[in-house]
């Protein structure tokens, strides 16, 4: 025999259900709808596609439902599909990127836009509980397996643990190239074409003679920029070579006036620095330009393969390009939900954007 639903109050629930406090169940559901609890998580879950289920008894389950104040737990759908609805994301800094002048804040304005898109929430792990940017513990990431996944960024990873979470086959994807770990998926710019399309502008300007200003590192991102550069050098025909390269750990130390003086002696009129997190490149040659008494663009021109620091961006735009890194984000978050997902999914290099600048112009000689 059916059991008759209840007489509902005015309000559309039923009198138990006015006054109560607690959370109702589904079993208090089925009850007042007269079927199954089988019947019941069906319906609410939305699978009674196939199912031998009348629209008839579906709606009773559903007016049954909200006349009781029934909502779904989250936790409990989320344990039911065996995922949390999370994904992780995991800096290696020493401090999570949330100043808005940290370069990379722009890649979390992407990832939080398209993550809340997707209905996801996001889990942010900070560098600092494992040794920061070093991450060196053999269980140094293991706490991002709370996620159903995992988006990192940064230039130094460690990759033995990157590797493991890999073969284990934990979701993850890396903000910036990462060809060195097999398996590894990643999302990035299109460094080399843009730097390649900076030293273009250069040379068409009329410069004859350009030297990169890069960190010693073999970063990805940096690796990318200095191909772009000497690609664009054997474009124009201009010498490259390890000549037109000034790699250095400390920047701020060896980049002095003397040496910059010695440059434009031997004819160098154009100076070119990489985008780090630190700056590093740009800082030092923009304070040995001012220590030497030069101007630029009067003296030499100066480019930038990327964005200036926070603390520079006041000062005139240097010409360079622009990285999307809101898109960046954005895409890294449809290819770590996807592999969530267990689909196959990939994305295309992002291209970047010229930005012409004030910090250019023809060569002294030439004016």
């Amino acid at each position: 025999m059916v059991e008759q639903p209840k007489k509902r109050s005015r309000r559309g629930r039923t009198p138990a259900a006015a006054g109560r406090t607690s959370r109702p169940r589904q079993a208090e559901v089925a009850r007042l709808a007269g079927v199954s609890q089988a019947t019941v998580s069906l319906v609410l879950s939305d699978k009674t596609q196939g199912s031998a289920i009348s629209d008839e008894t579906r709606q009773r389950v559903l007016d049954a439902a909200r006349s009781l104040g029934y909502v779904p737990d989250p936790a409990a759908q989320r344990l039911a599909a065996a995922r949390n609805n999370l994904l992780g994301v995991f800096s290696f800094t020493a401090t999570f990127p949330t100043d808005v002048q940290h370069s990379y804040y722009p890649f979390l304005v992407g990832v939080e836009q398209e993550a809340a898109a997707r209905g996801y929430d996001l889990v942010l792990f900070t560098g600092s509980s494992s040794g920061g940017a070093g991450a060196s513990r053999p269980d140094a990431l293991s706490r991002v397996r709370l996620a159903d996944g995992c988006l990192f960024l940064g230039r130094h990873a460690p990759v033995a643990e990157l590797k493991r979470m890999v073969a284990d086959g934990f979701p993850v994807v890396h903000l910036g190239r990462r060809d060195e770990l097999e398996g590894l998926p990643w999302v990035g710019a299109d460094y080399v074409s843009a730097s390649g399309e900076v030293v273009g502008h250069l040379a068409a300007l009329g410069h004859r003679r350009i030297v990169l200003v890069r960190e010693d590192d073999d970063a990805p991102a940096s690796t990318d920029r200095q191909q772009g550069f000497l690609e664009g050098l054997e474009a124009a025909r201009l010498p490259g070579g390890p000549e037109a390269v000034f790699r250095s750990a400390d920047p701020e130390g060896d980049l002095t006036p003397e040496r910059l003086r010695h440059w434009l002696a031997e004819g160098v009129t154009a100076f070119v620095a990489e985008e780090t997190d630190t700056g590093a490149a740009w800082h030092a040659l923009c304070r040995a330009v001012d220590a030497a008494g030069l101007t630029c663009p009067d003296d030499l021109s100066l480019a930038l393969l990327g964005s200036p620091p926070g603390d520079l961006v006041a000062s005139p735009q240097a010409t360079g390009f622009d990285i999307p890194r809101p898109e960046l984000g954005a895409a890294a978050v449809r290819l770590l939900a996807a592999r969530v997902a267990g689909e196959e999914a990939d994305e295309p290099l992002v291209a970047c954007v010229f930005r012409p600048g004030t910090t250019t112009g023809r060569p002294p000689e030439q004016r």
